[in-house]
């Protein structure tokens, strides 16, 4: 349980962190049961969080590699398995359960040609909840001015962090009562187990005389 909450804090650090930066990063072709071939990026969201990964590679389809992307949270839920990506590919969803997810890219060899550089270069965004919104397209209807549009942006995002907080909040509080009854029970148990000492001690220091007095030898 103690993992689930450093993920959270480290989520909301990260967020607050580096904001709308993408990850960059090359993966090397293989025949894809390689481990090289094969990279993830994990991130944590709660439920009925939108998110919205976009991931963009360099290369084109049929140049003898095929990259593969699959989104799926540690839960058994998946979001999005598109196959041989190229250029930009943007997979948008709405998280099922408090838990973290994974992107998985897959660089597979086809066969089809020669590679002299087996590597696809990707750079990978996620956003999450405010972030995740076209909040253009929300000025736009709501005719509101980049000011205000802003300000709504960021209450939302203090809303997301305030909500983050509680839910650990609650979890440090079930943690909490969870620790207090295992000390009481950890307690009881130390009282019976030296009940029980001294009750055997007892006993044995009576069987013992009377097998003495038996034997007349007290």
């Amino acid at each position: 349980m103690a993992p689930s909450l450093l993920q959270r804090v480290c989520s909301v650090l990260l967020l607050l962190a580096v904001g709308a930066q993408a990850l960059k990063f090359d993966i090397q072709a293989g025949t894809g049961h390689d481990k090289h071939s094969r990279r993830c990026v994990r991130n944590f969201v709660s439920r009925d969080m939108l998110v919205v990964v976009t991931a963009i590679s360099d290369g084109y389809r049929g140049d003898g590699m095929s990259l593969n992307m699959h989104i799926s949270d540690t839960t058994g839920n998946e979001y999005g398995k598109p196959k041989d990506i190229a250029g930009e590919q943007r997979t948008v969803f709405t998280s099922h359960a408090d838990a973290p997810f994974d992107v998985c890219f897959e660089n597979v060899l086809t066969g089809a040609r020669y590679v002299e550089h087996p590597f696809r270069h990707i750079e990978l965004d996620i956003d999450i909840g405010a972030d995740a919104k076209d909040w253009s397209a929300i000025q736009a209807t709501e005719k509101l001015k980049p000011l205000e549009t802003e300000l709504r942006r960021i209450e939302e995002m203090v809303a997301e962090v305030v909500g983050e907080m509680e839910y650990l909040r609650a979890r440090e509080q079930t943690l909490r009562d969870t620790n207090e009854s295992t000390n009481t029970r950890v307690k009881w148990f130390g009282f019976g187990t030296t009940f029980l000492l001294i009750a055997l001690w007892a006993w044995q220091i009576m069987y013992l005389r009377a097998y003495f007095r038996s034997k007349h030898l007290i």
